[in-house]
Order: C-alpha cells, then structure tokens, then sequence
C-alpha cells in the first residue's frame, strides 16, 4: 500500500495524481484496515487524503475535456459540499466516446464514463470512512451517490416494462455508452444501498427504501452464475456482506442468500475444471483471481459466524449444505496469494500492466476485513 500511495501521487502528494475509481476504493478500505491493525495515524491520513483526491479529480471534468468544474454542474463551493452528486468518473486514460464517434468494444474498455459497480465499490468505501471516523459526512455523500447513480443507470423498457440497468454512463450521465446490464449489477446495488441505509440511521431509516425496492425488483429472476473468477468473488463477497445483514436482523432474504451460493458454487466447480491456475503469470491477470481469493475469505468468516449462536444456521439448512462444498475451495487462496506474492510473477507485464489495481487486490486479499465488513 505504501507502494502504491507513492506510485499514484497520493504520498508524497503529486500534482500528477493518478486516479482510479475501482481502485481507490479498495485502497481506501485498506488503508483503514491497516489503521486498526497498526495503530499508525498515517494510514488513516492516507484514507482521508484518498477520499479528498477522488473527489477533486473523479468528480470533475477531465483536463483534456472542454467542459470543466463538477461533473454535477454545481458551482464551485456548493460542488465541494456536495461531491459526488453528479457520480464520479472511473479515470481511464481516453476521453469518453462522444456521440458521433463509432463504438468499438475494444477502445471502450480504454475510454472514461461512469461505470455503476465502480460507483458501489466507492459507496461502501464512504460507508467504510463514517464507521471508521463516525463522521456521518461519508455516508451522507455515499447516499446522494447512490440516488444519483439509481435515477441515470436504471430505465423502464417499453417491451415488459420493467425496471433495467445501463452498464456503461456518460461523465455527465446523459446518456448510456454500453446499453446492456451488468450482470450482478442490480445485486450490488440492493446489497449496497442497504448498507448505507443501516449505517444512515438503523432499520427504520427509509431515505434509500425506493431505491432498495426498485434493486430487489430488478434481482427477480436474474441468473448470477459466472465462471470469471472476479465475478464469483465479488458474489461470495455479496453473500458475506448479505449474511451479517441477516445475522443482525435487519434483512431477512434466504431465497436470494440460498440462490447466491448455489450460483457460487457453479461458478467455482466450472473454474476450476478449467484448471486456470496451470497457466502460467503471462496468461493471468492476478486482480481477477485475488479477486476471488477475497469473496473466499468471506466464506470463511461466515463459517466462523455460523461456529458460534448464529440463528442462521437453524433457520437456514441449506447454507450449511452449501457452505460445507464452498470451504473446499478455500485452499485456492493460499495458491493464488503465494504465486502473486512470488517476485518474479509480479514482473511479468501481466502483472505491471495493471499494477495499481493488481497491488491493491493483493493487499486486500492478505488483509480482507476493511473491504469485507459492514
């Protein structure tokens, strides 16, 4: 994380601040799990200082943009008490695609915009910054996040009528670059908004309840199994995060809980037949596998939760079924974090042509309890 802090600008502070939504966001999260564990103030200056370069950079027009201020429009002052109104940009190296330029799958990876899973890693990440300070500001912005990102990325279709999901925005979110949904975007969002809505003021708080309703209807019938080892992890993560919300008695939600693991342990059995860890560093892309390594810690702690008084275990039969065949991929994480951690696969280009999001995930995935709690 130190490494990362200097490469990005963040430490020392760099003018050439080099940012990253997805990114930031588990560092974030890091840099406040490594606070508690250490007890050095400067991680949790690093966390605060993160948050601040975000929304300076992310949340305004690009340099190389004509339009310039907050991407929201606001004016300066209001936009700072405000930052993430108008969304955040998700800080890729190419300016968006503008409406008279072809799309080209390919180039559109490259190219900026708003993407909705990068906007509910960064609300989780705020959420994270109140819980930790117990400064109610983080939450606040993470909430108006979420009602922005909820009123430009869903639609009703004129087919069925039904509520859907853009996958890529505009900067300004006027309208949609990529218009098919994310597959576990809706799922994210359900997860996240009510997070925000248990830390904004307990079960009773009803700011983001429409927002709530409109994900759950959106979830309804929605296949989530995927053998990409980054979507079965951001899933187990679900999972983990669904199941203290349960625990708590806040959510009751077994239909969803019990479909989210079956579809887990598809994924996985799928993966795995592929033997995708026989290949070697060049052929990998070690942010998609840590990727799965962290959901996998959040099979662990669930297993630890369920040890002790968990009303879960006796309401819910299955999940100990399914939990029984999930722990039997908890030794892919030593395998993954232990080629990761060898130096000479962190320098092949695999590796340095996503270091920032590949150093972060790996530091997330050896200390997995910043990103995984509530």
């Amino acid at each position: 994380m130190n490494e990362f802090a200097e490469k990005t600008g963040l430490s020392p502070i760099s003018r050439s601040s080099k940012r990253y939504l997805w990114t930031d966001a588990f560092a974030v999260c890091n840099f406040l799990e490594l606070f508690h564990r250490t007890e050095e103030g400067r991680n949790r200056k690093l966390a605060l200082l993160l948050v601040n370069k975000v929304h300076a950079i992310l949340g305004r027009h690009r340099e190389d943009d004509p339009r310039t201020g907050w991407i929201s429009g606001l004016d300066e002052e209001i936009g700072k008490l405000h930052p993430t109104s108008g969304g955040l940009r998700i800080g890729k190296r190419l300016n968006e695609r503008q409406p008279s330029d072809r799309y080209d799958e390919q180039l559109e990876w490259d190219r900026d915009g708003q993407y909705y899973h990068y906007l509910t890693k960064w609300m989780h990440a705020l959420s994270r910054m109140s819980q930790d300070t117990g400064d109610m500001t983080y939450n606040r912005w993470a909430v108006e996040l979420a009602k922005t990102a909820h009123s430009r990325f869903t639609y009703f279709s004129p087919t069925d009528g039904r509520k859907y999901m853009y996958w890529k925005m505009s900067i300004d979110l006027k309208r949609p670059l990529v218009p098919s949904m994310g597959q576990h975007d809706p799922l994210d969002g359900f997860i996240t908004y009510n997070e925000l809505q248990i830390h904004a003021a307990g079960k009773n708080h009803a700011e983001l309840q429409a927002e709530i309703e409109d994900m759950a209807g959106i979830c309804k019938g929605q296949n989530w199994a995927t053998d990409d080892p980054l979507g079965i992890g951001g899933l187990l993560a679900d999972v983990y995060k669904l199941v203290q919300m349960m625990d708590s008695g806040y959510l009751e939600q077994g239909d969803l809980l019990l479909d989210l693991l079956k579809s887990s342990l598809t994924g996985l059995q799928s993966l795995v037949k592929n033997d995708f860890l026989s290949l070697p560093a060049e052929y990998r892309l070690a942010f998609r596998e840590l990727g799965l390594c962290i959901g996998l810690h959040g099979i662990e702690r669930i297993q630890t939760l369920l040890e002790k008084t968990s009303h879960l275990r006796t309401t819910y039969p299955q999940l100990c079924q399914y939990l029984t065949q999930l722990v039997q991929y908890i030794p892919l994480i030593e395998l993954i974090e232990s080629f990761w951690l060898e130096p000479a696969h962190r320098r092949t280009a695999s590796w340095t042509e996503h270091g920032d999001i590949n150093m972060v995930m790996l530091a997330t995935s050896l200390l997995p309890d910043g990103f995984l709690h509530l």
